[in-house]
């Protein structure tokens, strides 16, 4: 293959509209805009008006409220990561896996709220123990069935029933 050979695969660039470009070309003169008015001319932007009448979002009510002083935010980490972490030799299998040894590896880089696994990815130490604020129920089986434990904190459990 040589640089003169290369070509975009069929139908990958769209070619432009040219409008306003004569009477031939089926979109000379108003560029198919029609004739006068507010939608013929330049920076128009109407997307919610109405007509002068209260438009529809601004006619429903508000309604609900999320508060923000109760989210958790949790730092994510998933097992492929992990795994490769271990492959690498940055995490020691046969010690436990918690937080602290996530963030001293490098995977994670500050706890926030705490540290939650999650199941992307295939896991292939054997033996695992874990020891994070969260798990998914995939993550807590995935490590199972690859012989190992994840244990979800019991301090973090109870500050996110409050």
């Amino acid at each position: 293959m040589k640089l003169h050979e290369l070509r975009d695969n069929p139908g990958a660039a769209k070619t432009k509209k040219r409008v306003a470009r004569g009477p031939g070309s089926g979109k000379g003169k108003t560029a198919g805009r029609g004739i006068k008015g507010q939608k013929s001319r330049s920076g128009v932007a109407i997307k919610g008006f109405e007509g002068g009448q209260m438009p529809l979002h601004r006619r429903l009510p508000k309604r609900g409220f999320t508060n923000k002083m109760f989210t958790k935010n949790f730092a994510v980490v998933n097992l492929c990561a992990i795994q490769r972490f271990i492959d690498d030799e940055k995490i020691d299998a046969g010690a436990v896996i918690d937080e602290a040894v996530l963030v001293n590896s490098g995977l994670v880089r500050r706890k926030l709220d705490g540290i939650r696994v999650l199941a992307k990815g295939a896991l292939t130490s054997k033996g695992l123990k874990i020891d994070v604020t969260g798990a998914s129920k995939a993550a807590v089986a995935a490590v199972e069935a690859a012989g190992g434990s994840l244990s979800v904190k019991a301090a973090a459990a109870e500050a996110g029933a409050e």
